[in-house]
């Protein structure tokens, strides 16, 4: 077995066949300092450093650390040899609408890249692409700006005002301010297919039907293998989180308490929308399925002419909006009655929202597209009229923002501004939190704060918190650090 000696580095790889773990451990010893590394092979993973008050006891430290995940089946590797596992991405096709009509489109934003991920709220429409492009647009399609993430976006959550986006590199960037970071960095092993955030609370669906439920301070909490692979749908309130998979629903107490009903759906599930009371479960086989949140019970069902790739409701369900394979969008009421369906003009929607009377699609070719929805437009376009889409271009000179994945590239200031808010990483058990020192908050609590920035010691400037359920804060502007 490697030990870890002063300035020496020790690096391990765990690489299971079948889709397993596949993730490294790098423990660097320097003096008095361990520096601990982790994450998905191929990847920058997290770095975690610990001073300890001798050599010797560092050594002793590292060794112990070494020693751990050789038990677990680590073995010693050359960094780069092994080659980053594949991400799973999802594979569709998109044949031509068989709709008479098209969709009455007001406006069209083509990204460039395949787009999964969307939402729409009082000010701005956000899409993301598999290209990592996060873009925010007005509701009259104006572009507003940009975002470059490292990989490809799977979806986008909203938390309150806090939007989410989850990546093909394992991480769960925060898009509030200019400057995203990664609130989440998600275990190695864990295949991401779709996530939402409730009260800070993440919960991650993924390729092998696993429920891996992490909380604010990107800490394990619990996870479940439901019935079924392949789970696209994940939806979560204060009652329960709903499973969805190619077997049915599957809904679990919020603290891991266990299962609280299953329902199998008519066909593998493919997306997942929800309200008060009900889910609303897309299907392989040409439907989407009503389900009681109370008890799984199948309430309603909504038959398309394809399998379902999107689905979405206006609010309280009165209205149900499905987008299948075949490049349509359909409208139904509440009980389960077709009233309309059109051709989208751009691919098969692979998500979708609904809000104030339009319909927003992310489609096979990329497209962030607007839909007139309310009754006249839709009225108008059965009979053949239908608006001429505008095309949305991009500005010349639109900045792009990054994460930040080093102190060293971040802003910096010698003061803090009035009303700013300062907080400071500290080293508690073994890891390093983030406390506020301003007056006015309670300094007992962590800040949701990104990993790659922490420092022992640093201080940083934060133009507000807020103050979350479950007793943390969460940043609201830009971050800067103060010299």
């Amino acid at each position: 077995m490697s030990t870890a000696s002063a300035g020496s580095t020790t690096y391990l790889e765990l690489s299971q066949e079948g889709g397993g773990a596949h993730k490294f451990y790098e423990v660097t010893v320097d003096g008095q300092v361990v520096t601990v590394r982790y994450g998905r092979i191929g990847a920058d993973g997290q770095t975690q450093t610990t001073t300890f008050p001798s050599a010797e006891k560092a050594r002793a430290a590292a060794a112990k650390k070494v020693g751990e995940k050789v038990r677990k089946g680590y073995a010693p590797a050359v960094r780069g040899q092994r080659a980053p596992r594949a991400v799973t991405r999802r594979q569709v096709s998109s044949a031509p609408s068989t709709a008479r009509a098209v969709a009455p489109v007001l406006w069209r934003f083509r990204t460039g890249s395949a787009a999964f991920g969307i939402h729409v709220d009082d000010d701005r429409c956000w899409v993301g692409n598999q290209a990592g492009d996060v873009y925010t647009l007005d509701h009259e399609g104006a572009v507003l700006a940009h975002f470059g993430l490292p990989d490809g976006v799977k979806c986008l959550v909203a938390d309150d005002f806090w939007i989410y986006a989850g990546c093909d590199d394992g991480k769960v960037y925060d898009l509030s301010s200019k400057l995203p970071f990664a609130a989440y960095d998600i275990a190695a092993d864990v295949d991401i297919f779709w996530l939402d955030i409730h009260e800070g609370v993440l919960d991650v669906s993924d390729r092998d039907g696993r429920l891996t439920v992490i909380d604010h301070e990107d800490e394990h909490q619990w996870s479940r293998r439901s019935p079924g692979e392949h789970a696209w749908m994940v939806r979560a309130d204060d009652r329960a989180v709903y499973h969805g998979h190619h077997r049915g629903v599957t809904a679990y107490a919020p603290d891991g308490g266990g299962e609280l009903w299953h329902t199998p759906t008519k066909g593998g599930v493919l997306f997942g929308w929800q309200e008060q009371d009900a889910v609303y479960a897309g299907t392989a086989h040409r439907v989407v399925q009503r389900l009681s949140k109370a008890t799984g019970v199948i309430e309603a069902t909504y038959t398309c002419d394809s399998a379902v790739y999107a689905c979405a409701t206006s609010p309280g369900g009165r209205f149900v909006f499905a987008g299948d394979a075949a490049s349509s969008v359909y409208c139904f009421d509440r009980d389960g009655r077709r009233l309309w369906k059109l051709g989208t003009g751009s691919g098969s929607a692979l998500s979708m929202q609904y809000r104030d009377g339009r319909l927003y699609l992310v489609t096979t070719d990329g497209s962030l597209v607007c839909v007139d929805a309310s009754e006249a437009a839709v009225a108008a376009a059965r009979q053949g009229t239908v608006p001429v889409a505008r095309d949305v271009k991009l500005a010349a000179a639109l900045p792009t923002y990054a994460p930040a994945t080093a102190v060293d590239a971040m802003a910096t200031v010698t003061q803090a501004p009035a009303g700013a808010v300062v907080v400071e990483c500290v080293q508690e058990a073994g890891r390093l939190r983030v406390h506020v020192l301003s007056d006015g908050y309670d300094t007992s609590w962590n800040v949701q704060f990104p990993r790659a920035i922490r420092r022992p010691g640093a201080r940083y400037v934060v133009d507000a918190l807020h103050p979350a359920a479950g007793g943390f804060y969460r940043v609201r502007g830009d971050i800067r650090r103060l010299l």
